[in-house]
């Protein structure tokens, strides 16, 4: 489990917004994820961590600073459907409801485009719109149910224009997460679902770093004009926003929070 160092919103403040909540992040054991199930959790949501590297009950628990019986922890591989199928159904037996679904998972090598396998072509877009697509296809039925639900994708600078580190797999993948992301909020606004796009440019986490090592990330960051690397509670404090009541009125969005390293 990853520390709660720039996890944390630098406020105790607890609204309790999303009270009766349930919530679902992929890939929240970790950076921008673990930081959005910390600030759903602080709000009052019941939150379930899907992740390959699931921690503990007991330890999500506590990192989230939240009683055990307001957290789940499931070890899933977004791109395998028979796993992602037994996880949602899991988590509706138990709770018999989902309102929020946080696609955080995602991977982004940064290999040159001539050195890029097969293989390895096929697993970043597995990872990054596959695996969107199979949590979302199994979120909506219970949400369109409800007459509520709130999905958030996590796409990137590189869906509105190329990425900076990361390879032409992930720029391709970051932008199918958008158009799915727009499709989706066409289809399913009038059964009381919004669906939204969060476009995070360089944010402080363990994939960045292990990206642009050695001090790259904040070079690349000096030219902002917000010049600074971003902190993953920016970007939580952000999908909470479209999570909740007060997003109502928004979907189909794709909410840049880059320091304005992108200006359109």
């Amino acid at each position: 489990m990853t520390t709660t160092e720039g996890v944390r919103a630098p406020t105790s403040a607890d609204d309790r917004e999303l009270e009766g909540r349930v919530a679902i992040v992929t890939g929240g054991a970790g950076g921008m994820g673990l930081a959005t199930a910390h600030a759903l959790a602080r709000r009052g949501a019941t939150v379930a961590v899907f992740d390959l590297a699931a921690p503990g009950r007991t330890e999500l628990a506590s990192t989230l600073g939240v009683p055990a019986d307001r957290v789940r922890s499931v070890a899933v591989d977004v791109t395998d459907g028979d796993q992602v199928q037994r996880a949602f159904a899991s988590l509706l037996e138990e709770r018999s409801r989902l309102d929020i679904l946080v696609n955080a998972a995602g991977i982004a090598p940064p290999t040159a485009f001539e050195d890029i396998t097969e293989d390895e072509w096929s697993r970043v877009l597995a990872v990054n719109v596959h695996g969107t697509f199979l949590c979302c296809r199994r979120a909506l039925p219970a949400m369109r149910g409800g007459r509520w639900g709130r999905i958030v994708n996590f796409s990137s600078t590189a869906g509105k224009t190329i990425s900076t580190a990361g390879g032409a797999h992930y720029t391709t993948a970051k932008h199918g997460v958008l158009g799915l992301t727009r499709h989706l909020a066409k289809a399913y606004g009038p059964d009381g679902v919004t669906v939204n796009a969060v476009c995070p440019g360089l944010i402080d986490t363990p994939m960045a770093r292990a990206v642009l090592p050695g001090g790259a990330l904040e070079r690349a960051a000096r030219s902002f004009p917000v010049p600074r690397v971003g902190e993953p509670w920016e970007v939580a404090e952000l999908v909470a926003f479209l999570a909740s009541d007060r997003a109502a009125y928004i979907t189909g969005a794709a909410l840049d929070i880059n320091g304005g390293d992108l200006i359109v």
